[in-house]
């Protein structure tokens, strides 16, 4: 009996029951996906607001993202570096598979944190004077269709915030939240993913302000 009740209480928890849009009083809302725009995510917080002008807001990697990103460069480096040094000082070092293959690996390694570092830092910017939200390091150059870039809307078209949750399954299972953009013809595009529901809720509310739109939230 007791193992029946813990399956049924794990099908309730990772089966909720199915969220129904119509509350936010909107029929954009009823038409317009409630599923993940990514898969994944992180146990984590990996992305805080800061506000940088009264015109200007950006999402920017947090201490905890560029900790992770740097510990697979670091480790990295350091098998490289460890496995070199005592190699050479023992004078056994040659060029052979099992010289080579940790060397590899460790160069891997590096490559993953840099990549993560260089990509995972990249800023969300809302700015205000451009009117227009873009992710990158600059601003995006003239082009004849922005719209095609993957991370670029005008504010015009910017119709409502939306706050959704994913189960991640792994070795312990965990939520991840996304916080999406939705575009007035029904696309989204994600902002943020991570854990900390608070954290988000707050950075969510606060660019809802900034830009005067709407914030559904599905979490609730």
């Amino acid at each position: 009996m007791f193992k029946t009740w813990l399956q049924k209480l794990n099908s309730a928890v990772n089966n909720p029951a199915p969220f129904d849009p119509a509350k936010f009083g909107d029929s954009v809302a009823s038409k317009i996906a409630w599923t993940p725009v990514k898969s994944g995510g992180a146990n984590f917080r990996t992305q805080k607001l800061v506000k940088v002008s009264p015109y200007r807001i950006e999402f920017r990697a947090s201490v905890e993202a560029k900790f992770f990103y740097s510990g697979f460069l670091l480790l990295g480096l350091g098998a490289i570096i460890g496995f070199s040094c005592s190699n050479f000082s023992g004078g056994t070092f040659s060029f052979n598979p099992k010289t080579i293959m940790p060397l590899v690996m460790g160069a891997v390694f590096c490559a993953i944190g840099g990549l993560m570092l260089y990509f995972g830092t990249m800023p969300m910017v809302f700015d205000k004077m451009r009117g227009c939200f873009w992710k990158g390091r600059q601003p995006p150059g003239e082009m004849i269709d922005k719209t095609a870039l993957k991370h670029y809307s005008e504010f015009s078209r910017i119709y409502a915030l939306q706050i959704i949750s994913e189960l991640c399954q792994g070795k312990s299972n965990y939520y991840s939240y996304e916080l999406n953009l939705v575009l007035d013809d029904g696309q989204r595009i994600n902002i943020a993913d991570h854990g900390n529901l608070q954290k988000l809720r707050e950075d969510a509310k606060t660019l809802s302000e900034f830009l005067g739109k709407p914030l559904w939230d599905a979490t609730i």
